[in-house]
Order: structure tokens, then sequence, then C-alpha cells
């Protein structure tokens, strides 16, 4: 996609909106590259907040398998 430059913010607002996929693959697209993304790294991390009173304590966590 091409970068626009506009000299005043009237000049923006009367630009065209670029489209590039009329047919809307667009978003399929997306779709088939998010699902490629969360294949490749599934979530690994605990849901959560987590406090330590010490950093052993923090690092001891931190070497547990996570389940």
């Amino acid at each position: 996609m091409t970068v626009q430059r506009f000299r005043s913010v009237a000049e923006m607002s009367t630009a065209r909106v670029a489209v590039r996929d009329a047919d809307g693959q667009s978003f399929e697209r997306f779709l088939r590259h998010c699902a490629r993304y969360w294949a490749v790294s599934p979530r690994k991390y605990p849901r959560g907040v987590f406090k330590f009173r010490s950093l052993a304590e923090a690092q001891a966590a931190r070497s547990r398998p996570v389940s």
C-alpha cells in the first residue's frame, strides 16, 4: 500500500479510502494468518498476576512446567 502525504486536514478528509480487495478475501486471509500464528506459537503462559517475595521464588516459578 502506498503512503499518502497531505498538506492540511481538509485535504486528508477529501482523500479516497484505498481498498485493496473488493471481493472481501482480505479478512479471510487475516483469519488464516491468525490460525497459522496460534498453531506455531500456542499460548504457554498461565493466566493471572503473580507476586513473589524474592527473586529466587520468581525464578523457581519460572522453571516449573506450565500445564
